[in-house]
């Protein structure tokens, strides 16, 4: 085939796929679509990739970016036609320059979350983006699905984090925008506009990412509270005393915990069970004993108004990645009791409360010992909603069955609490029916113009987004 023949002209024969077992990249890490690539192609530099791009538009064939494959609403996964080409971006993985004075890191998109981390930490700076895939997912991934995390309270999201951007357009163009500038008024910002696009506007190659001065000490609790009404106000009160101190804020329904407790008892929880489990992170610019100063002084007033119930200050690292390994081994223990339905939503936080408490009844009322996975990221109004089968309900038939119900009701109650239906996991194929259901329709609007106009064709991840 001709246009197989020009991939491997562009990248080399050994990194164009074509037979075999393509799963690793046919298949998304949640197991739930699995398509099938007419090839998978594997760039080791941006021209490559922009060589890549021009010939499929040459020939009118779709192409699917995928970073580490770590996404959750299948937006990295070629569909069932076997016509689309899977273009991965694992090889471009160099770090291209470190600016100590401008404190900026530019890398090339295929680098894994955890390596930049750790180019940062070698030079004695911070990279705040952190979630629990950070060993396995990509930071070009990260940026096109806008990640979030567990520090966005006090670092934002991966747009606040990115300065700058290399991305190969629809056309095979590149856009050198990899500017570390901070101030820049020169017209539109392109940047965002692939921030967060899913790979449906263009291929982004590499970026330039803000760096923050590291803490002088870093510091984990945990604390247990009746309500999630009590998480709320305590939240607001480490905020006014801790200020942009408090780098982290989730909070953990008493089944999510019960499920790490049952499928990895190996981990200890430090605190006895309670309807909620919050876990607070402070960074301190003076040190170890002013940080734990600061905290006792919050949680002892949480406790002496009964806003929490009991209370533990790690001692060491050690106990802080222990608390920490809690709070990330919950997806993992959920997958352990078996398939659910997932929704990662965000809310404003003074409305979780009440959106928790309606959508719960309604719930139960819809299916009988429905089992609720409450969890997430208190402090910035995210929360990962999922629902467990009942007990003795297999989970399989239990998502085919029930998700669109569940799903209706669940995104009807964020709607009505002026929520979004997607808080950091992005739309990709899961989502894609509901965007156009609960986006506003000028917005759509908007969207469906800037789509056309970066990418007339539609060969860009087509099906995802929009």
């Amino acid at each position: 085939m001709a246009l197989i023949d020009s991939l491997r002209d562009a990248v080399g024969e050994a990194h164009v796929f074509t037979d075999g077992d393509l799963s690793a990249w046919e298949r998304d890490w949640r197991k739930r679509w699995r398509g099938k690539a007419l090839a998978v192609v594997r760039p080791g530099n941006t021209a490559e990739v922009a060589a890549v791009v021009r010939t499929c538009a040459a020939q009118g064939t779709a192409l699917v970016p995928q970073g580490g494959n770590m996404g959750l609403v299948g937006g990295g996964v070629p569909d069932a036609s076997g016509t689309q080409v899977l273009l991965s971006l694992t090889r471009l993985n160099r770090i291209r320059e470190l600016d100590r004075a401008n404190l900026t890191l530019t890398v090339e998109a295929g680098c894994m979350l955890q390596t930049v981390q750790q180019s940062a930490d070698d030079a004695g700076l911070l990279f705040p983006l952190s979630l629990a895939a950070e060993g396995s997912c990509t930071i070009g991934g990260n940026l096109a699905t806008n990640a979030g995390g567990t520090q966005v309270l006090r670092y934002g999201n991966a747009r606040a984090l990115c300065l700058g951007l290399e991305v190969v357009t629809a056309t095979g163009d590149v856009w050198h925008g990899l500017s570390g500038l901070r101030k820049d008024n020169t017209g539109y910002d392109l940047r965002d506009l692939f921030i967060g696009s899913e790979g449906t506007l263009g291929v982004i190659t590499a970026a330039t990412l803000a760096l923050h001065a590291k803490p002088a000490a870093t510091m984990t609790a945990m604390a247990s509270c009746a309500t999630l009404a009590d998480c709320v106000t305590l939240l607001g009160v480490a905020q006014q005393q801790l200020g942009a101190g408090l780098t982290g804020f989730e909070a953990m329904n008493a089944f999510s915990l019960s499920l790490v407790a049952r499928h990895m008892p190996q981990l200890r929880q430090p605190l006895p069970a309670a309807p909620w489990t919050v876990l607070l992170e402070l960074s301190d610019s003076e040190g170890e004993a002013h940080a734990r100063e600061r905290f006792e002084g919050v949680l002892g007033q949480a406790l002496e108004r009964g806003t929490i119930g009991d209370a533990a200050i790690a001692e060491s690292v050690a106990q802080s990645h222990t608390m920490w390994h809690l709070r990330e081994s919950i997806p993992l223990a959920q997958a352990e009791e078996g398939l659910n339905i997932k929704h990662d939503i965000a809310l404003p936080v003074s409305r979780i409360p009440a959106f928790c408490e309606a959508t719960q009844t309604a719930l139960e009322r819809a299916v009988a010992g429905v089992r609720l996975v409450n969890f997430g990221h208190l402090g910035d109004g995210n929360l990962h909603y999922n629902v467990q089968a009942p007990v003795g309900v297999d989970a399989a038939v239990f998502l085919a069955e029930r998700e669109h119900e569940i799903n209706n009701i669940v995104y009807a109650a964020v709607a009505a609490h002026g929520g979004s239906i997607s808080a950091e996991h992005g739309i990709g194929v899961l989502k894609r029916n509901e965007l156009v259901q609960y986006k506003d329709a000028a917005a759509l609007s908007l969207m469906r113009a800037v789509k056309s106009a970066l990418d007339p064709r539609g060969l860009m991840n087509p099906g995802r987004v929009l």
